[in-house]
């Protein structure tokens, strides 16, 4: 009964969390960058990556914070989040519409994605964290942020995008259906779009407050089952928290702006590793004066193979001239599905 339980709380959870990040959070987000005028660019690398990875942001707080030593919940939670993120979002980007990126914004991102990749191992291999390297990962996202602001003026490429316009709710059927209750408490709760300041707030409070919800439920299904925590973080919480990533990339990549999508998933990655990690570490380790011990178990490999996908994808996009589609769409999710089904035996045989 304890584990229907978790499951049930799991699956609304997920549900809750990806209409408030889609329907209110990045929305506000998307006015307060306008209320501050700033670019697309600048945006999406600050307000819209914290907007779309909040819940892995507050997975890792809670799940450092937590007694017990549940901390790689937190980084498996990121970990897989950034496979899904890499391979999921930008392969269903290709199969909703054929696109040709623009190649200076995707490069930079992939760099600097392969810079936090190799950052995240260091920090792993060592079997701990110290105040300084928490440290270090805010000031690369910081390096990354501005390296976002000047990218333009270096490599002179202009951008396309334009504002998204907003989409009608469009009604549930099926078993959907029987969340319309929730969109109705959640309409109750919410105010008018131009108090998109309070909308930031109360959406802050929520997610906090879902994602609390997600770590002990997939602590209580992982002691049930009597499977490790970190391989739940990898896949079961990793995909419910990039639901948020993936229905905004779809959504643009509807309107024909294939590269702000693949930019919106590698961008969430960045921030997720060196802001999603570093923070919660950070405020950690100066709380208890000392190093935090980190459990790098069944990490390594997902590390190697997400570095491999980022350094494949590169030479595949270089390869097809940076057009992305539906053949290299599909083959994108097939090699995530091998990766959940690679973590599923290895459950199995170890």
């Amino acid at each position: 009964m304890l584990l229907l339980g978790a499951i049930v709380s799991l699956v609304i959870s997920f549900y809750l969390l990806a209409e408030i990040s889609d329907k209110y959070f990045v929305v506000s987000l998307d006015k307060i960058s306008h209320r501050l005028g700033m670019s697309h660019d600048m945006a999406g690398a600050t307000l819209m990556a914290i907007g779309s990875s909040a819940p892995e942001l507050f997975v890792a707080l809670i799940a450092v914070f937590k007694p017990g030593g549940h901390a790689m919940i937190g980084v498996g939670t990121i970990v897989g989040s950034a496979l899904f993120n890499l391979l999921v979002i930008v392969g269903v980007v290709g199969l909703v519409k054929k696109s040709t990126l623009t190649w200076q914004p995707v490069v930079r991102d992939l760099l600097f994605y392969i810079v936090a990749i190799a950052a995240l191992y260091f920090v792993l291999k060592n079997g701990k964290v110290s105040m300084l390297e928490s440290a270090i990962f805010i000031l690369l996202y910081g390096v990354y942020v501005l390296a976002v602001m000047y990218w333009r003026r270096w490599f002179r490429y202009e951008l396309t995008d334009e504002d998204p316009e907003e989409d009608d709710d469009e009604p549930k059927t099926g078993l959907m259906r029987i969340f319309v209750p929730f969109d109705i408490l959640l309409k109750f709760i919410f105010p008018r779009p131009k108090y998109y300041f309070t909308i930031f707030a109360i959406s802050i409070l929520f997610i906090s407050m879902l994602c609390w919800v997600l770590v002990e439920s997939a602590i209580i299904i992982s002691h049930t089952l009597e499977i490790p925590e970190v391989v739940i973080a990898l896949t079961v919480l990793a995909v419910g928290t990039s639901v948020p990533d993936m229905m905004s990339s779809v959504i643009v990549a509807k309107q024909g702006r294939g590269g702000m999508a693949v930019s919106n998933g590698i961008g969430s990655n960045i921030f997720d590793i060196f802001v999603g990690l570093g923070l919660p570490w950070l405020i950690k380790s100066y709380l208890v004066g000392s190093d935090l011990v980190t459990d790098s178990t069944g990490l390594e490999i997902s590390i190697a193979l997400l570095f491999g996908s980022v350094l494949l994808m590169l030479l595949v996009l270089m390869w097809r001239k940076w057009r992305l589609g539906h053949g290299l769409g599909f083959f994108l999710i097939m090699l995530y599905v091998l990766y959940i089904i690679y973590e599923i035996v290895k459950l199995y045989i170890s």
